[in-house]
């Protein structure tokens, strides 16, 4: 028994002494492995609550939107911006704000919300859309460089018809017929032949005397 209580002191010693030579050292890394875990967490819980708030602002904001209301769709927007702006949701809220902001004839306002999109959302699809629909508000204005601008800065090939014809518009509208009839043809061969909006180009490019060749072998059969 005497031996066995030796055995016991000597394992005892030797416990004390590792834990004098490593003791803070693993307290340390324990510590670590708990704030980390605690900070995850943390993290997570204020995610799942940026989100809930920006999902609740964001329902405020469509109701705003569908009651025809551009200020208090800014406002919320603006407030979108400052407390989430890196959200999905709120790149999404700057596109339905400015067109309720224009359909009310904020055209200024819609310019900013749009600009905002441009330069700010995380995702490229986002960005196209905005600097597209700028594009368009810019041409109403008759700011012919500030729209070929913003078409320009749109890279994504998947936008490249709708680039393509909207910078068509601004060319006509600058006068630029041959311009435009060029633009307009770049955005047809851009389009899927079963989208509609490939229609509407293909009307423009008739007034311009320069019918897609299928309509143009269509109308040669019919004579």
């Amino acid at each position: 028994m005497a031996t066995l209580d030796l055995q016991e002191q000597e394992q005892l010693d030797e416990l004390k002494a590792f834990w004098k030579r490593h003791g803070n050292l693993i307290t340390w890394l324990i510590t670590a492995v708990l704030l980390a875990f605690a900070a995850w967490n943390g993290w997570n819980w204020y995610q799942r609550s940026q989100a809930t708030q920006a999902a609740a602002m964001f329902d405020e904001l469509d109701k705003a939107a569908v009651a025809g209301d551009p200020d208090k769709t800014g406002r919320v927007f603006n407030d979108m911006k400052d407390r989430f702006a890196g959200a999905a949701l709120t790149q999404q809220a700057g596109l339905i704000a400015a067109r309720v902001q224009y359909d009310k004839g904020q055209a200024d306002a819609a310019k900013a919300s749009l600009g905002w999109v441009a330069e700010h959302a995380a995702e490229d699809e986002y960005r196209a859309i905005a600097r597209l629909r700028l594009a368009g508000v810019l041409l109403d204005a008759k700011d012919h460089a500030g729209a070929l601008k913003a078409l320009d800065a749109v890279t994504g090939k998947e936008f490249a018809g709708l680039v393509a014809d909207r910078r068509g518009d601004v060319l006509l509208a600058q006068g630029k017929a041959d311009e435009a009839r060029t633009a307009y043809k770049a955005a047809y061969a851009a389009m899927d032949d079963k989208t509609d909006y490939r229609r509407l180009v293909e009307v423009k490019l008739t007034a311009l005397a320069a019918p897609p060749a299928p309509a143009a072998a269509a109308s040669g059969a019919a004579k």
